[in-house]
């Protein structure tokens, strides 16, 4: 931390010394202006101090608050979303037109690579419960009925 005091300091002493009759001064703003001791000019104003003792120095204002210039914003390409169970299920049960259990789906979508289980021990109940809940949530607009127990089919 010491190197970085003592460079602040070479830098408002070179500042000072390359033009002697003019003050750094903050206004009620937090803005800070260079001003003339004889109280005439200004220049101003600065967001920082920094910039206010680069300008002192003899450096252009606009060296000052030079920035990097903008990377260009990579366009990606949208990634193929992986299909869910119960989406998968209801495309497995629109092509068959029969009704079928939960665990006939789930191996006619791994058969058809719309959808593999992430390792779960009983993926057959969780689509039996989603399937059930859309039925519960969404009524007449639910792309299931349920034909018999354990049995469901497309709309």
């Amino acid at each position: 931390m010491s190197k970085k005091k003592t460079t602040k300091a070479k830098a408002t002493k070179s500042a000072k010394a390359a033009t002697p009759g003019v003050q750094v001064k903050k206004d009620a703003k937090g803005r800070f202006w260079l001003v003339d001791k004889d109280g005439g000019e200004e220049r101003g104003p600065f967001a920082s101090k920094k910039e206010a003792l680069d300008a002192k120095a003899g450096a252009p204002a606009s060296e000052a608050k030079a920035t990097k210039p903008a990377k260009a914003k990579k366009t990606k390409q949208p990634k193929e979303k992986k299909l869910s169970a119960i989406d998968a299920a209801a495309q497995v049960l629109a092509a068959s037109k029969q009704s079928m259990t939960t665990k006939e789906m789930i191996e006619a979508m791994e058969k058809k690579a719309l959808w593999t289980s992430p390792g779960g021990k009983t993926p057959h109940a969780t689509l039996c419960s989603a399937i059930i809940r859309e039925i519960a949530v969404k009524g007449k607009e639910s792309r299931f009925t349920k034909t018999e127990r354990g049995k469901f089919a497309a709309k």
